[in-house]
Parts: structure tokens; sequence; C-alpha cells
């Protein structure tokens, strides 16, 4: 007998990158973003994220742990100069991370990565001064009004449906 499942998956849940669109210069200039999985009920996104030459984030501190797959090209975290990552390499990062990602201006070639980020980004000035966050919820809407702005067809990821209350069901 098989089990018995609530959902009644008909397809699966799958993305070709080669059809979807890429958003370019959506945070920062030089760093374009491809949405694969965004749960804001969780705090969990997951990006496609190609980084150009130079491009370099604000010092930031992970809430939770992130794992980064670096697919061509070559970074690094300022605080660790002599470990870049380079293509085929994986990260791990365990939650309460601190650390300033960085594309070196002389790569020869765009950065691309893969992550799965759960939690949220707290970024900071170069002075230590609080800047912004990045988390779930505004990953959406800084698609959400990219695509508005741009006129551009709705981004399509997977984003899993807010919950709901379970019916009460008599018998």
């Amino acid at each position: 007998m098989l089990p018995i499942t609530l959902n009644d998956h008909k397809s699966l849940l799958t993305l070709n990158n080669n059809e979807m669109p890429i958003y370019k210069d959506i945070m920062v200039p030089g760093l374009d973003v491809q949405p694969q999985y965004i749960d804001i009920n969780r705090g969990i996104w997951v990006l496609r994220v190609i980084f150009h030459p130079g491009v370099k984030l604000p010092m930031h501190y992970h809430t939770g742990t992130v794992h980064l797959w670096t697919l061509s090209g070559k970074w690094n975290y300022v605080e660790y100069p002599d470990q870049p990552q380079t293509a085929g390499c994986y990260l791990f990062e365990p939650g309460g991370s601190i650390h300033t990602f960085n594309v070196p201006a002389d790569n020869t070639e765009p950065t691309e990565t893969l992550m799965l980020v759960e939690g949220a980004n707290v970024n900071f000035e170069q002075n230590g001064e609080y800047h912004s966050i990045l988390d779930a919820n505004s990953i959406t809407l800084l698609i959400e009004q990219y695509i508005q702005e741009n006129g551009l067809e709705p981004a399509g990821y997977i984003k899993p449906s807010m919950p709901d209350y379970a019916m009460n069901i008599k018998g």
C-alpha cells in the first residue's frame, strides 16, 4: 500500500535557469539575481547570484546558516584574503558569521554563485554603523519592486504559500 499524503504532487517543482530572467544590478551595481526559492515564513532564500568584477558588499552578520556554492569565477571575504573561493568550492557558514564579500576587480569573468540562506544578513557601514537588513521578506519586496519599475513579468521562482487555518470538519 502506498503512503497517503495531503499534497497531491502532479508535477515536479523545478526551474530551468536558462529560461528564467536574471534581474541585473538589482541590489547594487554589478550584482545580478535569479531567485530560485524564497520562503518568507521560514526565512529561507535560495538565489543564483552573479557578481561582476569589483563588487564589494557591506560587512554583514548572519543570523542563520549559509550554504554557498561557487560555480564560476573567484571571490573572497576581506577578512580571509588567503582563502579565495573559486569554481567548484562549497562554503558553509554557521550562524553568527561576520564578514565582507569581495569580488576582485581584476577577475576576468563574472563570479556565479548559488546560495541557500537561513535567516537574515544584518549589514553594516565600514565604520560599524547599522546599514540595513536583508532577509527573505526584503528580497521578495526588492524583486517585486524591480519587476514593477522595469515593466517585467512576475518572477517565476518557488514560493511556498502563506500559512492558513485548518478547516474544522465535524462528522
